[in-house]
């Protein structure tokens, strides 16, 4: 089977969703590009690992291990650490949060459980009620346009999302393209309904964004993890 995910819960307020994946052979796969930031979890071989993420403006080739599983939460666009600024953990520039002999994760001189697929949620929430992960409201709005200045308002998107507006619509649009492609929507017209110029236009898009063309997305033969 190579690689199998499922979302756990979500949309909420905070969090796009938690989500779960596992990986029954050495499998090769394509880390697809993302505007989201969030927290991952991976053990293999016995041991876990805590990553915090930032956005990827490009998708990067990665490999999972066998028999090892992973999980995670994707924030809402706007949430994040104040500690591990966007920015800061962008195209896989992860903090990797250290764990105690107790299993606990160290974060800002305290001790927090582990938490599990299920009860993910509850962890952010923590987060949340100590101020370590702040939402910023004016986010939603700076993506769509705003009365602030261009400089202030360019200045508090990065900062929140850890990517421009500009690099924030190419990924948006890429992964929109590759969705279009995998319910089966021809070519062309995926080329007029995600606003592309072109056909090589959509190519040269999705060979950066998700690191495959879209006769191999339109195909299915590819994980993505939409």
């Amino acid at each position: 089977m190579g690689i199998s995910s499922r979302t756990v819960c979500g949309p909420t307020d905070s969090l796009v969703r938690v989500w779960a994946a596992e990986c029954d052979r050495a499998t090769d796969f394509s880390s697809l590009a993302t505007f989201t930031t969030g927290i991952g979890f991976a053990r293999i071989g016995g041991f876990t690992a805590v990553h915090l993420r930032g956005p990827a403006t490009k998708a990067t080739p990665a490999v999972c291990s066998a028999d090892s599983e992973f999980f995670g939460v994707d924030f809402r666009l706007g949430t994040y650490l104040p500690m591990f600024p966007p920015a800061g953990l962008a195209d896989f520039q992860d903090a990797v949060l250290p764990i105690l002999p107790s299993g606990r994760i160290l974060l800002d001189g305290r001790a927090w459980e582990m938490p599990t697929p299920d009860n993910l949620d509850v962890f952010v929430d923590r987060l949340f009620r100590s101020g370590l992960l702040i939402f910023d409201p004016l986010i939603e709005e700076l993506r769509h346009g705003s009365k602030l200045p261009e400089r202030t308002a360019q200045s508090r998107f990065l900062r929140a999302a850890g990517l421009s507006r500009r690099k924030l619509r190419l990924v948006e649009r890429a992964r929109d393209a590759a969705r279009l492609l995998r319910a089966g929507v021809p070519v062309g017209d995926v080329v007029f309904r995600a606003g592309y110029h072109d056909q090589p236009h959509l190519i040269r898009s999705l060979r950066t964004v998700i690191g495959h063309t879209p006769g191999e997305i339109a195909r299915g033969k590819v994980f993505l993890d939409l």
